[in-house]
């Protein structure tokens, strides 16, 4: 069984990798640094050789480089996993980024929202013939407080924050999933996304909320808590029973009708198909 997990050189995307290579997954490890992307390969063959041929024989997972801030790169991407894998039988998008600042990536997009969504919208586009099972995105929470315009997705001409920003980006995400469950509907590919948990990792630094996250007692969660629903929807039947679904804590959870709106979904996908310069 081949695993793409984006993101996958930190965080819950590595804890992730551990545990699904424990499973018996062969892994392909997407990130943009090689050296921490070598060194969470590393991690997951000492974890399988140590689990026993059942989890595989301790060989390290494929790993490829790539910036979401980049469509080529994303595009690049894409063409090299078609090459290799004929077949990928789990799809997980969970590269991600959080910053306070606003800045245009080099297509001209605001960064929070291409490399959250439309780098992820990309990449699934051009791979969906080649995935056999399961879709999967890490989205938030904080997509319930997400005001999406699919006309303004940049912010351009609404007002700026990047909190504000990176919610509409979550609520992207779980939009995306409605529309392509919709879309994936009888082909046995499954589409789910789901909350990891607010992680004690390094990401959002510079935040106030990440601040208190690490100097808090018991206020974080550990990077293998938050890697556990995802997990959960690569392995058990609930990945593939509910389609479009949000996920948190390992079980569907109810959410807002901005993140479930159909109609919204379909024209955010129209223009993220539009932005990313999909047909």
């Amino acid at each position: 069984m081949i695993s793409v997990i984006t993101g996958a050189s930190a965080g819950i995307g590595a804890a992730a990798a551990v545990e699904l290579a424990r499973r018996g997954h062969r892994l392909v490890l997407v990130g943009r640094d090689a050296g921490r992307l070598a060194e969470v390969a590393g991690r997951v063959a000492e974890a399988t050789a140590a689990s026993g041929p059942d989890a595989g024989s301790g060989a390290a997972p494929d790993t490829l480089t790539c910036d979401y801030a980049s469509f080529d790169d994303v595009r690049a991407l894409a063409a090299e996993l078609r090459s290799r894998y004929p077949r990928i039988d789990v799809l997980i998008n969970n590269a991600g980024v959080m910053t306070t600042q606003r800045r245009l990536t080099r297509d001209g997009h605001e960064t929070m929202m291409q490399v959250n969504h439309l780098s992820p919208f990309l990449l699934t586009n051009l791979l969906l013939d080649r995935v056999a099972g399961r879709v999967i995105t890490t989205s938030s929470r904080a997509g319930k407080s997400g005001r999406l315009d699919p006309a303004d997705l940049d912010r351009e001409r609404r007002k700026w924050s990047g909190w504000l920003q990176y919610g509409d980006s979550k609520q992207a995400n779980a939009l995306f999933t409605v529309e392509l469950a919709r879309r994936l509907a009888g082909t046995g590919v499954s589409a789910t996304c789901f909350h990891p948990g607010v992680i004690r990792t390094g990401f959002a630094p510079g935040t106030f909320l990440m601040w208190m996250v690490k100097h808090i007692p018991g206020m974080g969660q550990t990077a293998e808590e938050g890697a556990s629903t995802m997990v959960h929807l690569a392995t058990h039947p609930d990945g593939a029973d509910h389609p479009g679904r949000y996920f948190a804590d390992r079980a569907p959870a109810a959410v807002p009708r901005g993140m479930s709106d159909p109609e919204l979904a379909r024209a955010l996908w129209d223009a993220s198909a539009a932005a990313v310069g999909l047909d």
